[in-house]
């Protein structure tokens, strides 16, 4: 076995010298590839070893139960899991007969590389068997963006010194067996081969298998195809069996001689559609990706990228490390949501099976703000998504004897899966959060068509359920009472500014609409006076203020409460969550994640300066960040604030959550919303971007540690690109017509390919705020070999040496939103590993 894993800096990929099957979960995650339709996990082409397999399809997922020790009115019956479907990445060797397996014989050499620009995973391996007889391995993978349903596999075999008899056994295989899941073993037994066998077909060089899970029945039908070149003495045969296919090449090749062979995949899946119409479906989508051939699917996808990158890349010069960390973010966030067509972008996308596969507010309020600048008919099959399950948001509206719709806080299929109602039920901001992301995505694009279909609705339905939550008190203050914000360390709290706030936006955006579309608005039983309704419990919101600290409270009272004792809580005891009750939580000033700070990001137009300073700098000593999805929101607003090297620190930690695996837990998928939380902190912290509907607004400064940072953006139908400097910015249209902006607060106009430079105004001096002891962020140092290191008084966690098995991150971790005691006391059965670290 050769050496630990390096993963070298590079600006366009991300490559991999070395192997350690003691951490393949991490890498399978890293080197997932997806499309938003169709994900394949990392796994070595093999099969063996693994960390976890993984083969998923977009919504594809298995019902379980929810059983509670006391049962309530509301609470979800039944739970969602995403499922590892039909595999097709398995091809073993077999070398005179003897199996090529990575734990035997000597490693000489293994990289493995993913290009953010080719779109493709490609694996070097040389390799001596037990026996002596060395071969070396050349393998590509990839999974099309152009060919939504379609995957393909490049396999090189080449004999270095000696003939040698390989055999190739290229699978299709379903039910295959996965690590043993903690947690509540009727769920482990639910999700032990859930997929039914009703057909299974062998014919030359194809198989076909088909599917149907056994309580969600959804049907899955999938096949391969190859295309093999070797020598005269290469025979194939095929055969089938209700759980796998195989395909079997051998040859006997001299040194020097290759065999190769081309694997192409294909999937359709359907809850409504026969089993002849999904067959057909897949070996449709197999017949083109054949037609087309490995070639073109590779000129396919680089032609996909290029367009993408044409339009979103970010540049960012003085810190090689982030700027290879923003790139992997983009193509990462770009493979969750490029094909997803009207189905949900999972927390993890589809890199892995952490959170059970769920969606929660994070699509809508981290990754859409990167999709709406950078791909935004993406953000528009997202938010179709959500349109298209307003049936069910109405029906558990109802239940809850509400108006309008009760987005589920976390799902796949569409109903509510949280088990634990005070993070999960209470938490209606999420309902905000999708009316926020319409109403970014209908000012970035002047998407009229799309508002009329899909915005408005939306926005009337949302809008119905804060009129139906909140009321009029007696002093004409609209109040949203018992409702759990960001901060999951603060649950049934009274009057949340994010969540007041973010529907204040949705009551005033759903006004607005329909005031544009007053005969659409009728049709949805909306007319003007039920629109001012709106309007005046807008203007009414109640926004609670400290005027002794002059402060924001979180919520109503929030400041009034106990600081928690944060000088004698140990490091080991974070996260809190595992260490202390709920109890002691609710009631204390501590922050578990950016609430606040996030309503101020998301709504500064309703602070002044002057307060977003004193909130920032007040909440900085609070917030002890046991969620990932808090570093880059701190980053923003320390940007704007002024503390430019606090804002690089929390970037670098958002950046690099998964990279170097801060939070032990990126085995069981990537952090989606910390990885477009790169972007992010870059481009809405450094770049200054704000967009308030009619002018966009920049307000650019670097930090010490940046000399230059570039970035693209696709608004307005027009494609901007944003150069910044130390002391100036230049904005250029290159694509579209004119447009106006600010600039630090002044309006410029930016005609066409006419770079407008600007100055940028001098920062005032601020004194950098302090953190809880022990949770400043991270701050890596850059050392000769490139490697980067944290905290001294945290484990090292660098690319080489974090090692984290897929059971002990699941024991590091909390649920994302259901905290792993309350899971236990209601016999939840979600997964223990969070891979936001208590979101």
């Amino acid at each position: 076995m050769i050496g630990r894993p390096v993963y070298p800096i590079e600006a366009w990929s991300l490559t991999e010298h070395g192997l350690d099957i003691d951490d393949l979960s991490r890498s399978e995650s890293l080197f997932a590839l997806s499309n938003g339709h169709v994900g394949l996990r990392g796994n070595l082409d093999e099969g063996d070893p693994h960390g976890l397999p993984g083969t998923y399809l977009n919504s594809v997922h298995e019902l379980r139960p929810l059983p509670y020790a006391e049962a309530g009115y509301g609470y979800p019956e039944s739970g969602q899991t995403v499922i590892n479907v039909t595999n097709g990445k398995i091809i073993r060797l077999l070398v005179d007969d003897e199996p090529f397996d990575v734990r035997y014989g000597d490693l000489l050499a293994h990289t493995r590389t993913v290009d953010f620009r080719a779109g493709v995973l490609r694996r070097e391996v040389d390799w001596v068997s037990p026996a002596g007889q060395r071969i070396r391995i050349h393998s590509q993978r990839l999974v099309s963006f152009s060919q939504r349903s379609a995957a393909a596999i490049l396999y090189e075999i080449e004999p270095v010194d000696a003939s040698a008899r390989v055999v190739v056994q290229s699978e299709l295989v379903a039910n295959e067996q996965l690590p043993a899941r903690r947690g509540d073993p009727r769920a482990a037994a639910v999700l032990e081969s859930p997929l039914i066998s009703e057909r299974h077909r062998a014919r030359d060089a194809m198989v076909e298998l088909v599917h149907h899970t056994r309580h969600s029945d959804i049907r899955i039908a999938a096949a391969m195809d190859h295309i093999f070149d070797g020598p005269r003495s290469l025979g194939i045969s095929s055969e089938s069996e209700p759980d796998a296919g195989r395909v079997t090449a051998t040859a006997v090749l001299a040194p020097g001689e290759k065999l190769r062979m081309v694997k192409f995949l294909a999937y359709g899946w359907s809850e409504q559609r026969s089993l002849p119409a999904l067959r057909d479906q897949a070996v449709a989508a197999l017949v083109a990706a054949r037609q087309t051939g490995w070639q073109g699917l590779v000129a396919e996808q680089r032609d996909y990228l290029a367009e993408f990158w044409r339009g979103a890349d970010v540049e960012v010069d003085g810190d090689a490390e982030v700027q290879q960390a923003a790139r992997f973010a983009l193509f990462h966030v770009l493979q969750a949501g490029a094909r997803a067509e009207r189905r949900a972008i999972p927390a993890k996308g589809l890199t892995g099976p952490g959170y059970d596969g769920h969606a929660f507010w994070d699509t809508e309020s981290y990754v859409l703000p990167v999709l709406t600048y950078t791909a935004p008919a993406a953000a528009a099959d997202a938010l179709r998504w959500r349109h298209s399950i307003l049936p069910l948001a109405r029906e558990r509206a109802q239940l809850l004897n509400l108006d309008g719709a009760a987005f589920p806080w976390r799902t796949i299929h569409g109903e509510e899966c949280s088990g634990y109602w005070p993070a999960g039920t209470a938490a209606y901001h999420v309902n905000a959060d999708i009316a926020d992301a319409v109403i970014r995505y209908l000012w970035a694009t002047e998407d009229e068509q799309f508002e009329l279909e899909f915005g408005l609705e939306i926005l009337i339905e949302t809008a119905r359920l804060w009129r139906s939550i909140g009321h009029h008190d007696l002093s004409g203050r609209f109040r949203i009472d018992g409702v759990t914000g960001p901060d999951e360390y603060s649950a049934l709290a009274d009057n949340n500014v994010y969540t007041n706030l973010m529907a204040q936006r949705n009551l005033i955006g759903a006004a607005d609409a329909v005031r544009r579309h007053p005969d659409r608005a009728r049709a949805f039983g909306v007319d003007a006076e039920i629109a001012a309704n709106w309007r005046d419990a807008a203007e009414d919101m109640f926004i609670p203020y400290d005027e002794r600290l002059g402060v924001h409270p979180q919520s109503e009272g929030f400041t009034e409460h106990q600081v928690w004792d944060f000088e004698n809580t140990r490091p080991e005891q974070y996260p809190l969550l595992l260490h202390y009750p709920y109890f002691d939580l609710y009631r204390k000033q501590v922050v578990k994640q950016a609430d606040l700070v996030l309503a101020m990001q998301r709504r500064g137009d309703a602070f002044t300066a002057e307060q977003k300073a004193r909130n920032f700098a007040y909440y900085e000593g609070l917030t002890v960040r046991d969620s990932s999805l808090s570093a880059c929101c701190q980053a923003v607003m320390a940007a704007e604030c002024g503390h430019m090297a606090l804002a690089h620190d929390y970037l670098r930690e958002a950046a690099f959550m998964d990279l170097k695996d801060i939070e032990h837990n990126t085995g069981d998928g990537l952090h989606v919303a910390s990885l477009a939380g790169s972007w992010i902190a870059l481009v809405e912290g450094f770049g200054g971007l704000r967009d308030n509907g009619r002018l966009l607004s920049f307000t650019p400064r670097l930090p010490e540690g940046l000399t230059r940072l570039a970035f693209r953006l696709r608004v307005r139908s027009r494609r901007l690109h944003v150069e910044v400097l130390d002391s100036s910015a230049t904005y250029t249209v290159v694509a579209g017509d004119a447009i106006s902006i600010l600039h630090h607060g002044e309006q410029v106009r930016i005609g066409p390919d006419e770079p407008c430079k600007l100055d940028i105004p001098p920062l005032p001096g601020r004194e950098r705020p302090r953190q809880p002891a022990g949770r400043e962020p991270l701050r890596f140092l850059h050392q000769a070999d490139g490697v980067a290191v944290g905290r001294p008084e945290l484990p090292h966690l660098s690319h080489a040496n974090a090692k984290t098995s897929h059971d002990e991150s699941a024991r590091a971790e909390p649920t994302r939103a259901e905290p792993a005691r309350a899971e236990a006391t209601h016999a939840a059965t979600q997964r223990a590993a969070d891979p936001h670290p208590g979101r």
